[in-house]
C-alpha cells in the first residue's frame, strides 16, 4: 500500500496500448483462426474461451484505463488494479459465452452476473483501502510499553 505522503501512481494511458494490443491480437486472431479452421471438439471449445477471454480483456483494458485516469479514485490504483479489473470484462464475456453455448443466457442472467463482479471487485477495493500500512509510523507509540509496570497483569502474577 502507499502512504499519504507519496501515493502510487497511475501510469500513463499510452503505457498500457502495447499490452492491450497483443492480447487483443492474440485473442481475436486465435478466435479467428479457431472458427475457420477448426471443428468444434472438446479441445477447441476450450481454447474458445481462452481466446474469447483474452480478446475481451485486451479490448477492454483501454476503456478500463481511461475510466480509471478520467474517474480517479481515492487512494490512487497501481497498475495491478487495472489489469484486475480489465481481466473480469474477458471473464464475464467467457462465462457469457459458456452460457449461450448451453442455451441458458438470459438478460436477467446477464446483468446478475454483471453485478456479482462489480460487488466483488467492489469488496477487493475495499479491502485494499483499508489494509494497514507498514510505512506509517503514526500508529506506533514513541516508548515501548510494558505490561507488568502498566498493570495488565492480574495482581498475584505482578514482580513487586
Amino acid at each position: 500500500m502507499e502512504s499519504l505522503n507519496n501515493p502510487r501512481k497511475l501510469p500513463p494511458f499510452r503505457a498500457f496500448i502495447p499490452f492491450a494490443i497483443l492480447l487483443a491480437v492474440v485473442g481475436w486472431g486465435g478466435l479467428a483462426y479457431l472458427i475457420n479452421n477448426t471443428l468444434p471438439t472438446l479441445g477447441p471449445r476450450w481454447l474458445f474461451f481462452f481466446f474469447i477471454t483474452i480478446a475481451m480483456t485486451g479490448t477492454g483494458l483501454p476503456i478500463i484505463v481511461f475510466l480509471n485516469i478520467r474517474f480517479p479514485s481515492v487512494p490512487s490504483i497501481d497498475t495491478n488494479v487495472v489489469i484486475r479489473q480489465a481481466s473480469w470484462v474477458g471473464v464475464y464475456a467467457g462465462v457469457l459465452a459458456w452460457l449461450q453455448l448451453g442455451r441458458i443466457l438470459t438478460p436477467t442472467i446477464g446483468v446478475v452476473i454483471a453485478v456479482g463482479l462489480v460487488v466483488i471487485e467492489g469488496f477487493i477495493r475495499m479491502r485494499e483501502k483499508s489494509r494497514w500500512n507498514a510505512d506509517d509510523k503514526t500508529d506506533q507509540p514513541d516508548e515501548p510499553t510494558d505490561s507488568i509496570q502498566e498493570g495488565f497483569l492480574p495482581p498475584d502474577d505482578q514482580i513487586e
